[in-house]
């Protein structure tokens, strides 16, 4: 069910297809990454960590790769696909916090407080019990000011929907050098372990890697019932199945063709 939430995300430009047309939907231009590769975090933005201690985004990347993602807490949507389909990717990978790793989950709902971010930690970890996880993730709260300091670093374009009562906001996380440069993304979600592992291997020898593909989910719950965005995704699941059948079909040509003739 969390994964089929995510089909509500789509963003339609990212696959060519034209948005679907609804005289009460959300706006959905400007949101997204900008890819600043190389760019420096602000290391002295002041944040809230889940235990309520005071600190600094620098003291939570700690000289350590780190891997920034941008949600919120009570997110009814997406966010939590993105820790789940990270935290599958990390314990596959054979990696460690805080040995190997930082994980710094920054709440960007200024209303949200320290013990909706200590909610949010106790639901993960009871979900995915990685060891170290309590020294090596961060879910830290902080005021606008701050979170729209780190969203510019980072290139990260979200907002605030008063009629649907929650965040629009792309799906993705940011991969930071030991001394919070930008150095690479994970854009949307199904993420690697291979992929995780290699990004931060280049972020932890202060590499700066390569642009990510443009792969754009946005995060955003829009009412089915209208009918409107469910019917689109139907035709892109139709789409999809279509491809698959006719790739299908043409690999069974193919092993008909080369098949050997009876008596040869």
């Amino acid at each position: 069910m969390r994964r089929a939430a995510l089909l509500l995300g789509v963003f339609w430009a990212a696959s060519g297809l034209p948005q679907p047309s609804c005289a009460a939907a959300p706006d959905l231009g400007g949101l997204g990454y900008t890819q600043q590769l190389g760019d420096q975090v602000p290391l002295e933005t002041r944040l809230v960590d889940a235990d309520g201690s005071r600190t600094t985004l620098g003291a939570m990347i700690g000289h350590i790769p780190t891997l920034l993602v941008l949600g919120y807490y009570t997110c009814p949507s997406l966010c939590g696909v993105i820790r789940d389909d990270l935290f599958d990717a990390l314990a596959a990978s054979g990696l460690a916090t805080p040995r190997d790793y930082h994980l710094v989950f920054l709440s960007i709902d200024p209303a949200e407080r320290a013990p909706d971010a200590a909610r949010a930690l106790a639901s993960d970890l009871a979900r995915a019990p990685v060891p170290g996880a309590r020294q090596g993730w961060h879910f830290a709260t902080a005021d606008a000011a701050a979170i729209s300091s780190v969203s510019r670093a980072v290139g990260y374009r979200s907002r605030y929907d008063v009629a649907l009562k929650q965040f629009l906001h792309p799906a993705g996380v940011v991969v930071l050098t030991p001394a919070g440069l930008v150095s690479s993304y994970l854009l949307g979600v199904g993420y690697q372990p291979a992929s995780v592992r290699a990004a931060l291997g280049v972020a932890r020898a202060h590499g700066i890697g390569s642009r990510a593909s443009p792969v754009l989910l946005l995060c955003f719950h829009y009412d089915p019932a209208t009918g409107r965005y469910s019917l689109a995704i139907v035709k892109l699941l139709r789409l999809a199945g279509g491809l698959t059948v006719l790739t299908i079909l043409v690999l069974l040509a193919l092993l008909v063709r080369r098949r050997p003739s009876p008596g040869r």
